[in-house]
């Protein structure tokens, strides 16, 4: 055989090679554990729904997914993470409407694009933001909040999850459209701020359903209205507060799992179908559903284009309240 056969021979079998180890890869995986990356500290809202899937996620793929929380800089550092993970398969991130359709227009020096860098995956759950006030506070209505805010200006000690968080927009959005004036309090994450809520250094939030709940079962919190444009299934007593005040005002808070960009698209449909089955389970269904959350219901299609329209819409609210984190 001359010199010439054998190179061309050895360039095809290289070729091939390079071929052929991706689709290998992609096929035996997972071989190992994966990490979900939740972007705030345990106790929150993200930290609950993010251990939900997790766990249906664990049994489904026959490796342990493990929750890894690094919170701070309202969920921008552990996004950056997940943009920054080599795009092998093994990390995710359970982010939310505050990490990636709030954040870009909050942070001026994000060093990543949570579009371009990161593949919208699935919806995990979606819902509305819930009113909570300290029990010893003398509102049992929305409608009492708004006149005791109104008769104290300045005085009301509002929580968030922190600057710019949806918890914190939320609030603010709530305080201009009723034209009212109260001390904001940001904190490092929705489960610190609802332990001072709960002690009673502050005394409203408009928090996640997921880990607010539990303090108002508990009675350690009152819960006054909702934030979705009807009312929520899981909570049906409860009003909007777009009803009770008759008002223009609707926030509806999202989880989805997004992957860093370069991941084997194979990888991806997989978590996408693991996804889409662990959400038709009843005690999926039942565990988002006890925290306020209804299971997501979108293709992934559908959730990337929602999340390009979301990141122009809260960019604009944003930019309206002059909001800043840098």
């Amino acid at each position: 055989m001359s010199s010439v056969s054998t190179g061309f021979l050895v360039r095809l079998l290289m070729a091939a090679l390079c071929f052929a180890i991706p689709t290998a890869g992609a096929q035996s995986w997972p071989s190992k554990p994966l990490r979900l990356i939740v972007p705030f500290p345990p106790g929150g809202g993200s930290d609950a729904v993010g251990r939900v899937i997790a766990q249906k996620l664990s049994e489904r793929l026959g490796q342990q997914v493990v929750v890894d929380n690094r919170g701070g800089a309202g969920g921008s550092i552990g996004t950056e993470q997940a943009v920054r993970a080599a795009p092998d398969g093994y990390t995710m991130v359970l982010a939310s409407t505050s990490e990636i359709a709030i954040n870009p227009s909050l942070y001026s020096r994000l060093t990543y694009d949570t579009v371009k860098d990161l593949i919208a995956v699935a919806v995990v759950a979606t819902t509305p933001m819930v009113v909570i006030v300290n029990p010893s506070l003398p509102a049992r209505s929305i409608q009492e909040l708004v006149a005791l805010a109104r008769s104290k200006p300045g005085e009301l000690n509002v929580a968030s999850a922190g600057l710019g968080t949806i918890s914190h927009l939320s609030g603010e959005l709530f305080r201009s459209t009723n034209q009212l004036t109260w001390t904001h309090v940001p904190y490092k994450g929705t489960g610190p701020a609802l332990t001072d809520l709960a002690g009673g250094q502050v005394q409203v939030m408009f928090s996640p359903p997921p880990p607010a709940l539990g303090l108002v079962k508990s009675n350690r919190a009152r819960l006054l209205a909702v934030s979705g444009k009807s009312r929520a299934s899981t909570l049906p007593d409860v009003p909007t507060i777009n009803e009770a005040l008759n008002v223009d005002y609707v926030v509806d808070n999202w989880y989805g799992i997004f992957m860093p960009v370069g991941t084997p698209p194979e990888i991806v449909r997989r978590i996408v179908d693991e996804v889409a089955q662990s959400l038709t389970s009843p005690d999926v269904v039942n565990s988002l559903g006890a925290q306020g959350a209804a299971p997501g219901a979108m293709t992934q299609a559908q959730f990337a284009d929602y999340v390009k329209t979301e990141v122009t819409k809260w960019g604009g609210l944003v930019k309206a309240t002059g909001a800043k984190a840098d």
